[in-house]
């Protein structure tokens, strides 16, 4: 059992770079996974969560920060709408450099960057929340917040580089999971604050010391994976990939309606059901919290089910959720809309870690059709789909966009959300279509499969079989 440790062993930094590198990794070897792989790997992904945890709470912490803004602010929904849109849009759009950066700069260099590189928006906000703020102030703030949703696409290159394909389902779901419940702690903590009479610059004074840590312990106990250095083509080849974008279009139903739900909700609960701040607060974590900590579970079950299995499930299930937040709206509801909702999230919890299990058997399937065995065929799948989780994270997070401006436009027509959930039950329909039809329509499964990848489909796996 020594040589996997010797293989181990971290190498002095290559040239032009810095910290702590590991030459070579090999998570399919099961001896060397057994003997030193599986500690290194769990150590690298606690780190990674808490840095990708600490960064959710930055990208939503306008979801918490618009319900302390009362009248004395200025502003109407739609205003407050279009500010988290804003910030929405910038985190899905730096989502694609911050996935580049992990072959750049190196996994743990990056995370220590990034981590610390969430000072700017905090300390920003601290600087101008109070009454008398001008509106594109606001929104110009809410920009440098977008910077949080980065942290996801780096950190889940990252990691999908460390743990073996039988493993990827719940490590990529613990630490999706772990960063997304970054969004109910930042909102329990707003409750804890507005609970005790504080105002938001105590909520924003609380994260500084949180954000240096992150970086400070990124620094001391995460590695460098020199293999994914410098593989920037992995990209290009990701973004010819037809699935990529099969892909992202499901995970704008899945992680796109998490984040968008997790702007929006409290918003939806003062504007419709005229709560105040404090009782919007009391129940807008519960959904992202359930949706967090549910997300390993949807990886869990893609690992022994099938990832499109559960994602065509999910899908489902969520547009018979969304149903019910119609009927609620339209009877005014609040009860009944509450209890739908915060299903509605758990669903998303376990779709984003089900299409997220999808990814990588997606493209070892591929590997496998071209004719690649073993390790080689491994790597070429963690290539690919290291890459293109970064593309459709960026692309996922894009439908939160989606979710607050067809909110912003369903209360300015009908001065309600009724409209927009029609629209989202439209879009579940169509993500479940496609989920069927692409990866788990039979007896024409192995023709869809060539035809969305361009592989030949003699020899071609069925891609809705348990690994994906």
């Amino acid at each position: 059992m020594t040589a996997p440790r010797a293989r181990l062993s971290p190498d002095p930094a290559p040239p032009s770079g810095g910290g702590r590198w590991i030459r070579h990794w090999d998570p399919e070897d099961e001896a060397f996974w057994n003997a030193t792989g599986e500690k290194v790997a769990r150590r690298n992904l606690l780190f990674s969560v808490l840095s990708e945890h600490i960064g959710f709470s930055v990208w939503t912490m306008w979801s918490v920060l618009v319900l302390f803004m009362g009248p004395e602010y200025g502003l109407t929904p739609a205003d407050k709408f279009l500010l988290t849109s804003v910030v929405t849009l910038v985190g899905a759009v730096v989502r694609v450099p911050y996935t580049f950066a992990v072959a750049v700069f190196g996994g743990r260099n990056w995370t220590v960057v990034s981590a610390g590189l969430l000072l700017v928006p905090t300390v920003a906000a601290f600087a101008v929340m109070e009454p008398g703020t001008s509106f594109p102030t606001f929104l110009l703030v809410g920009l440098l917040a977008g910077i949080g949703g980065g942290n996801f696409a780096s950190s889940m290159t990252n990691i999908n580089a460390f743990f073996p394909l039988r493993k990827k389902g719940w490590a990529l779901g613990l630490n999706a999971g772990g960063g997304n419940i970054g969004v109910p702690v930042i909102q329990l903590a707003a409750l804890a604050v507005i609970g005790a009479g504080g105002g938001p610059r105590v909520l924003l004074g609380l994260y500084v010391p949180l954000i240096v840590a992150a970086a400070v312990l990124a620094a001391r106990y995460m590695d460098n994976l020199a293999p994914v250095r410098n593989d920037t083509g992995a990209a290009r080849d990701a973004v010819r990939e037809a699935h990529t974008w099969v892909m992202s279009f499901l995970y704008v139903g899945t992680f796109g309606s998490f984040i968008g739900y997790s702007f929006a909700f409290g918003q939806v609960l003062q504007s419709q059901f005229g709560r105040t701040p404090l009782q919007a607060a009391y129940v807008t974590f519960l959904g992202p919290l359930l949706g967090s900590l549910v997300r390993p579970v949807g990886g869990r079950l893609a690992d022994r089910y099938g990832g499109a299995r559960i994602t065509l499930g999910t899908f489902l299930a969520m547009g018979a959720a969304t149903a019910v937040l119609v009927v609620a709206s339209l009877r005014e509801s609040p009860a009944l809309f509450t209890a739908a909702f915060v299903v509605l999230f758990v669903l998303t919890g376990i779709g984003n870690g089900s299409t997220y299990k999808m990814i990588p058997g997606i493209f070892q399937a591929e590997a496998l059709a071209r004719g690649l065995h073993g390790e080689e065929a491994a790597a070429h799948g963690r290539r690919l789909s290291g890459a293109a989780m970064g593309l459709i994270g960026a692309v996922g997070a894009l439908g939160g966009v989606g979710i607050n401006l067809a909110f912003r436009q369903s209360f300015l027509s009908h001065g309600s959300g009724t409209g927009a959930f029609v629209a989202f039950l439209a879009c579940y329909a169509v993500c479940s279509a496609v989920t069927w039809a692409v990866y788990l329509r039979r007896p024409a499964a192995r023709s869809a499969a060539a035809g969305v990848t361009g592989v030949a489909a003699e020899g071609e796996p069925r891609l809705g079989h348990a690994e994906v």
